[in-house]
């Protein structure tokens, strides 16, 4: 399939008047979050929503990040999602998680995003009886004498 790269708009869930333009991610669908740099994040004030979680990177390496909430654009699709705090030298990635939430796919022979379509849903266990002709009548019981 390839590698390819999307840019996005990255803000802050709590004051969406503080943003930035992300030009240059990694679409991985191997990693489950997104990672942005550090400085993006602490400047647009995403806080920090857990300290030292650990992951395990392509190379096997084991590391620490923090992680916060932060609302991810691209064109017309958005979504809130957990985001790494990326430090200098980690890749930059737009994860799987944030795809799903943002209900794309790739497209990959032209290696772009495009939208996934109709979202999965739970149907009833029963199904819905919407027509008066479709449905039974009680017939009331007889007492016997």
């Amino acid at each position: 399939m390839g590698t390819f790269y999307t840019k996005c708009k990255v803000e802050n869930p709590v004051d969406r008047t503080r943003s930035v333009v992300v030009p240059k991610l990694l679409v991985d669908t191997g990693s489950e979050y997104s990672w942005v740099p550090e400085r993006t994040l602490e400047r647009i004030g995403v806080r920090r929503e857990k300290k030292d979680v650990a992951f395990i990177l392509a190379n096997g390496q084991q590391v620490t990040r923090s992680v916060g909430f932060a609302i991810i654009r691209l064109d017309k699709f958005f979504t809130i999602d957990e985001v790494v705090y990326a430090e200098p030298g980690d890749l930059l990635l737009l994860g799987a998680r944030t795809l799903e939430g943002l209900n794309l796919t790739i497209e990959p022979g032209r290696k772009r995003l495009v939208a996934a379509g109709p979202l999965p849903a739970a149907s009833p266990t029963s199904p819905r009886r919407t027509s008066r002709s479709t449905r039974t009548r009680r017939t009331p019981a007889r007492r016997r004498a």
